[in-house]
């Protein structure tokens, strides 16, 4: 992956949660985001089971500090785990934390014999993705352009409506400026613009997705919150308790679009969100989530819980196609786990500046090569923007470019194809009168007749009627 980008999105959630110093993992990789200092455990006894192994293995370790083990949060909520401290959260660098490797090191015997995981980091659930590397910042939309997809005819009906919970960063103020989005509900996206009048990164993330939504299914009530407010992030720890306030906010909608996610290096799900995905799985509820944007088979969750035993309706996971929607798209996850692919590349959508336009400075150094290693010009190398970061992500030479945002944006993710398939399934319900999301979306499947390629194997694909497909750019091939 290219170095400037891993540390300007570092920086970046850092700078949003600056009382909580992060580290990078497993250990000295790059395959997600953590809390220094901290870990997870479940409620009770396993917490004390835990805090008791963790000070013992820490006492008979040399250069650690048992007195540092200690609860560090409430002993029982309703996500079902503590945090538990087990080292100086300011101690080390961003490269890994010793305090925590050598507590999780503590509970490996306890977890062979007991056959489940006991102790978590605390992992930082992002929009962007595993190693916080977004493929693609928005480009302002052409004035040329058109929404892609198209909105689709329909009408709207209170009494029949689908109900669609987006879990992302919000509403930009002037959303309801677009027809499409005048019945859009939720929370207010925070601090859209710095003190210099910039937009944000990741401000319209979740208006964006609503549009989508809003879309191909006329027929839906969309309620966005901004749980996803602070850079596209969240810890694992708060995000548990966030999705049970949404929905206690709420109620249980039929739909769920979940455009954020972590790798973990667990064939487990996430320690915190457990609690949460137990309560889904007694609902009709459908979970629609992406798949992740690191361009790996590893399991990203909670959208590869539709990979495991008694998910598999309650779960529908989403990988992304590239422009043309006939590959995946070069950054997309793949692997068993993902259940369908949808467009996710150079989609045109409503972002912000709908009342007055919104600048937008970018401070990307240019790409050279897909990080990925693919030959097409995909959207992980662009757009080709000069900045002012080196590939140590230190400051350097050159001045940011400046865009500007007049409603509409192109962007490109896999967070964009998650709200299609969600789209399609509300759509679905509408059309065929089903009132179980969870037949719906297993009947969107069934019916799949359309296929992609992926890593070389044939995997099934949703392109919606009104989407078009965009040409694909070849890479000059270089001696």
């Amino acid at each position: 992956m290219a170095p400037q980008r891993f540390h300007e999105q570092f920086d970046q959630i850092q700078r949003s949660m600056p009382d909580v110093p992060l580290a990078m993992g497993p250990d000295d990789a790059a395959e997600f985001l953590y809390e220094k200092g901290v870990v997870l455990a479940r409620d009770g006894e396993e917490a004390r089971v835990v805090e008791d192994t963790v000070r013992a293995h820490f006492t008979a370790t040399t250069g650690l500090v048992a007195d540092h083990v200690l609860r560090a949060g409430p002993e029982t909520n309703r996500t079902g785990v503590t945090r538990i401290r087990v080292g100086d959260p300011n101690h080390g660098d961003r490269t890994g934390d010793r305090a925590v490797g050598h507590a999780l090191r503590a509970l490996r015997e306890a977890e062979g014999r007991t056959g489940r995981r006991l102790v978590s980091r605390n992992h930082v659930v992002s929009t962007t993705n595993a190693n916080s590397c977004n493929p693609c910042e928005p480009l302002p939309a052409l004035l040329t352009q058109t929404p892609n997809p198209q909105p689709v005819a329909g009408s709207y009906d209170p009494d029949t409506a689908v109900s669609v919970l987006v879990m992302d960063t919000g509403l930009v103020h002037d959303y309801r400026s677009y027809p499409l989005l005048d019945r859009v509900q939720g929370d207010p996206q925070l601090a859209e613009t710095g003190a210099d009048g910039v937009l944000q990164q990741y401000v319209g993330h979740g208006t964006f997705i609503a549009g989508l939504i809003a879309a191909l299914a006329p027929n839906t009530d969309i309620t966005v919150t901004n749980t996803m407010n602070d850079a596209g992030a969240i810890l694992e720890s708060e995000f548990g308790g966030k999705l049970f306030e949404a929905v206690d906010q709420h109620g249980w909608p039929d739909v769920i679009s979940l455009s954020a996610g972590t790798p973990n290096g667990s064939a487990d799900g996430l320690l915190a969100v457990e609690a949460f995905m137990d309560a889904l799985r007694e609902q009709s509820t459908l979970l629609v989530a992406a798949a992740g944007n690191n361009g790996s088979a590893t399991s990203f969750w909670p959208a590869a819980c539709a990979g495991l035993s008694g998910y598999e309706n309650a779960v529908l996971s989403v990988g992304a196609l590239r422009s043309d929607g006939e590959y995946g798209a070069c950054f997309t996850n793949h692997g068993s786990w993902v259940k369908v692919y949808a467009p996710g590349e150079q989609l045109i959508g409503a972002l912000a500046g709908f009342d007055a336009p919104v600048p937008y400075v970018y401070q990307h150094t240019t790409y050279e090569a897909c990080r990925f290693g693919f030959t097409y010009a995909c959207t992980c190398q662009y757009p080709r923007h000069t900045g002012v970061l080196t590939d140590t992500g230190t400051t350097g030479p050159g001045k940011p470019d400046q865009v500007m945002f007049e409603g509409f944006a192109q962007w490109s993710g896999t967070s964009f194809a998650t709200p299609i398939v969600a789209g399609l399934v509300a759509d679905r319900m509408t059309t065929h009168n089903e009132s179980d999301p969870r037949t719906a979306g297993t009947r969107l499947l069934e019916n799949i007749s359309e296929y992609a390629e992926v890593r070389g194997t044939a995997v099934p694909a949703l392109r919606p009627a009104s989407w078009l497909p965009v040409p694909v750019v070849r890479l000059a091939m270089t001696a």
